[in-house]
């Protein structure tokens, strides 16, 4: 199976990003990643948000996602579907200065509402937080972008082995069949 590039973790102007969705996808185009998600805040899009997500092509894989507010915690957790799958994921524990008994807390907690977590983040906006990369949290334990705007695109990434195919992709991520990649900057930072 060949290794897809992908971000899992993307805004645009459909909620606080700085760029169009068509923009956003371009940029990841020419940084020749295979796949994105667009996860834009749910408490900032319009009704026909699902809809005017654009279709992937042959060239990138988009998957429709969207960035949760769990409001007991006021945690965001980001919900990316394909066909069939959803991956639901922790994101940005870093940002709320959780360590791991906290995130295995809120995990706990989210599940327990119906989210099933299956994955956490272990960047802050593309950083690579080793602290989250840890066994102790037996999670898929992912790298992304959460990007907004220009400065973050291309920080932080998975390669999956995978069929080029959105449930594909998630399965991927969910059985831990993947990788980590990191621009130099974000790796050290």
């Amino acid at each position: 199976m060949p290794l897809l590039k992908g971000n899992l973790h993307a805004h645009s102007t459909f909620s606080d990003g700085h760029y169009a969705v068509e923009d956003v996808i371009a940029r990841y185009r020419e940084l020749g990643y295979d796949f994105l998600a667009i996860t834009d805040h749910d408490d900032r899009v319009t009704e026909d948000y699902w809809l005017r997500i654009p279709l992937g092509d042959a060239g990138l894989i988009v998957l429709p996602g969207i960035e949760l507010d769990y409001r007991p915690l006021s945690q965001h957790v980001g919900k990316v579907t394909g066909d069939r799958e959803t991956l639901f994921i922790l994101n940005h524990p870093a940002r709320y200065g959780l360590g791991v008994r906290e995130i295995l807390a809120r995990v706990a907690a989210i599940r327990s509402a119906g989210w099933p977590i299956e994955a956490v983040e272990v960047t802050d906006a593309g950083v690579y937080r080793p602290e989250h990369d840890v066994p102790a949290i037996a999670l898929a334990r992912i790298a992304t972008d959460d990007s907004h705007w220009e400065s973050q695109f291309g920080r932080a990434w998975v390669e999956v082995e995978a069929a080029r195919r959105p449930d594909a992709i998630l399965r991927a991520v969910k059985a831990g069949d993947f990788r980590l990649g990191f621009a130099p900057e974000a790796a050290s930072s």
